[in-house]
C-alpha cells in the first residue's frame, strides 16, 4: 500500500487523501489511506498543503518530497516517467487547484470503467504529456487517457488527449489548443542530418497506433459560460483549416466536469466540436 500511494502521487502529483481512496482502494476506508500518508510524512517522503475552506475538518491535498520522488524513481511501474517533486507548501499551493481537477476528470473515467467492467485504473492517465510540433515548440496535454471497452471477447483500446478547463482563461485562447493538435497531427520528424523523405510518417506514431481523441472537460463557471467556451471550441472546429482537417479524422468533444461527475463519462454528456447532439466520449 505504502509503494502503490507513493506510485500515486508520482503520477498524478496532487491527490487529497479522498481521491487516493477513490483511486487506490474504492471499497476501503478513509482510515487506512490516512495511516499510510502520516506513516509517509513522518518518514519524510511526503508532505500536504491545506486546502482552503470553511470546513472544519480541514483537507490535505498530499505530494511528493524530493527523498519521496527519489524512492519512487526506480518504481517499474514509473518507467520512464520523470518524477516531478514539490519543493515547498508554497510550490504545492500553486499546482494545487488545477492538478486535483485534472485528477477529479480521471476518477471520473474510473468509476464508470469498474461499473461498467472496462479497464482504466491509476496507471491508465499520464498527466503531462509533451511532444514536439516542430519549430520548437511543443503541445502539453492535461492528460493522456488509455481506455479498454470490454464487451464479452472483445477488447476495444481508446486513447485520448484530456485538456482540463478551469475558466482561468480566454474561450479564444483555449481554443487555440485545437491549433496545436492539429499541428501535432501533421508534424512528421525528421531524422537530424537527413535530407526530407517524400513519404515521412508523423511524428506521433512513434507513440500512437491512431492518433487519440481530443476531450475537453470544462469546470469553474456557470453552465451558460461553459457553453460559451464550447461554442468557441466548435468554431475553431470549423473555421481554422488545420483542426477542420484534423476533426475530419478525430474525433473532438467537449463535456462538463459536473455532467462527468454525476452521471458518467459513458452517458451522452459530450458535445461533438463537429456539431450534432451529445454522445459518449467513446461514440463521438
Amino acid at each position: 500500500m505504502r509503494h502503490q500511494v507513493l506510485a500515486a502521487l508520482a503520477q498524478h502529483r496532487i491527490a487529497t487523501t479522498g481521491q487516493l481512496r477513490r483511486m487506490l482502494r474504492p471499497d476501503g476506508t478513509r482510515q487506512l489511506i490516512s495511516r499510510v500518508l502520516n506513516k509517509l510524512r513522518c518518514d519524510g517522503f511526503v508532505d500536504y498543503t491545506v486546502l482552503p475552506g470553511s470546513d472544519r475538518s480541514r483537507t490535505h491535498a498530499w505530494y511528493l518530497t524530493p527523498d519521496g520522488a527519489r524512492l519512487t524513481k526506480d518504481l517499474p511501474i514509473l518507467r520512464g516517467r520523470p518524477p516531478y517533486p514539490i519543493t515547498s507548501t508554497t510550490a504545492a499551493s500553486l499546482k494545487t487547484a488545477h492538478t486535483l481537477t485534472v485528477v477529479r476528470a480521471h476518477l471520473a473515467f474510473a468509476a464508470d470503467a469498474r461499473r461498467l467492467g472496462h479497464e482504466h485504473g491509476p496507471w491508465d492517465w499520464t498527466p503531462e504529456v509533451s511532444h514536439s510540433i516542430g519549430e520548437g515548440e511543443r503541445v502539453v496535454a492535461d492528460a493522456v487517457l488509455y481506455y479498454t471497452v470490454v464487451r464479452g471477447e472483445q477488447r476495444r483500446k481508446l486513447r485520448a488527449f484530456v485538456e482540463v478547463d478551469r475558466a482561468t482563461m480566454s474561450g479564444e485562447r483555449l481554443a487555440v489548443k485545437l491549433i496545436e493538435y492539429a499541428r501535432l497531427h501533421q508534424y512528421e520528424a525528421q531524422p537530424a542530418g537527413r535530407r526530407r523523405r517524400v513519404a515521412a510518417e508523423p511524428g506521433w506514431m512513434r507513440w500512437y497506433p491512431v492518433f487519440p481523441r481530443v476531450l475537453f472537460v470544462l469546470t469553474g463557471a456557470s453552465r451558460s459560460r461553459l457553453e460559451g467556451r464550447i461554442s468557441d471550441l466548435q468554431a475553431m472546429a470549423a473555421q481554422h483549416p488545420l483542426v477542420a482537417a484534423l476533426a475530419r479524422e478525430v474525433p473532438l468533444g467537449a463535456a462538463v466536469l459536473e455532467d462527468l461527475e454525476q452521471h458518467g463519462p459513458a452517458q451522452d454528456v459530450w458535445t461533438p466540436l463537429t456539431g450534432g447532439t451529445p454522445h459518449p466520449w467513446i461514440d463521438l
